[in-house]
């Protein structure tokens, strides 16, 4: 892989895996996946992955000049917003082009009952009116900003034990999707919910809640998700092959338009 341009992939999404799979078969690429941290249960990532942060903007520009990354792709979750806006300043003071990798967010379809919240905190404002037993999907670092409801029972659902404060009244479901719409039909039903709160994190490894929601006509309080950061210019892409592509254009040309010929 000599001359193979290094490409740091910020991960911990399906798409990061997919993007890191597409370019760990190339010869001219050498992908690196940087995780926050291990998740218990995480598959195996294609290509070399780093675990751990890399303490701000500063400390990681550092790192890329020592590593002389040639193209960064953002695709952690779209509500990452502090290493997401860490990455754009890191990538504007060092020159290095930046794609964000985004999936699509969900959209409201006939029958849905959605309401939307600017933030966790208006998520919590505006529990009370419309819902006594909740489904919480809002990632175990979200669970604390609802610690003051107390006119709500909550089913905290979460891949690992929320964090830090939670409501007086809950159960704490530790669960990883993708979850069938049969099993989020008997979620719902078997806990009463009548009220689904959760971010928009798109694509269909979870989506099913929404699902059973409509059917079920219940309403769904939906966290909108944070602006792309500022600080440096970004191609914002949907899918890992279209990051491959901007990666390619990224680096002068090299690799663009081989995302199709990749696969064949």
């Amino acid at each position: 892989m000599t001359g193979a341009a290094t490409v740091l992939i910020l991960g911990g999404t399906t798409e990061a895996r997919d993007l890191a799979g597409l370019l760990d078969v190339r010869d001219d690429v050498r992908p690196i996946t940087s995780l926050a941290g291990r998740v218990a249960g995480t598959p195996a990532l294609p290509g070399e992955i780093r675990v751990g942060g890399f303490g701000g903007a500063e400390h990681l520009a550092a790192w890329m000049t020592t590593n002389d990354v040639r193209a960064v792709v953002d695709a952690t979750h779209p509500f990452a917003e502090r290493i997401s806006q860490g990455t754009a300043d890191a990538c504007a003071a060092t020159g290095t082009p930046l794609v964000a990798l985004r999936r699509p967010g969900w959209t409201p379809g006939p029958g849905d009952d959605w309401h939307d919240a600017d933030d966790l905190a208006d998520a919590a404002a505006r529990v009370e009116g419309l819902g006594r037993r909740v489904l919480l999907a809002t990632g175990r670092q979200g669970v604390a900003a609802f610690a003051e409801v107390t006119d709500a029972w909550f089913l905290i659902r979460s891949i690992e034990p929320p964090e830090g404060r939670v409501p007086p009244h809950h159960e704490v479901l530790l669960a990883r999707g993708p979850y069938a719409l049969d099993d989020e039909r008997r979620l719902l039903a078997d806990h009463a919910i009548d009220l689904v709160v959760t971010k928009d994190s798109g694509g269909d490894a979870t989506r099913a809640k929404l699902d059973a929601a409509r059917e079920r006509g219940i309403p769904v309080l939906m966290v909108r998700r944070p602006p792309v950061p500022t600080g440096t210019t970004i191609d914002v892409v949907g899918t890992a092959a279209d990051a491959v592509a901007a990666v390619g254009v990224a680096l002068g040309g090299r690799s663009a338009g081989s995302a199709a010929g990749s696969t064949g």
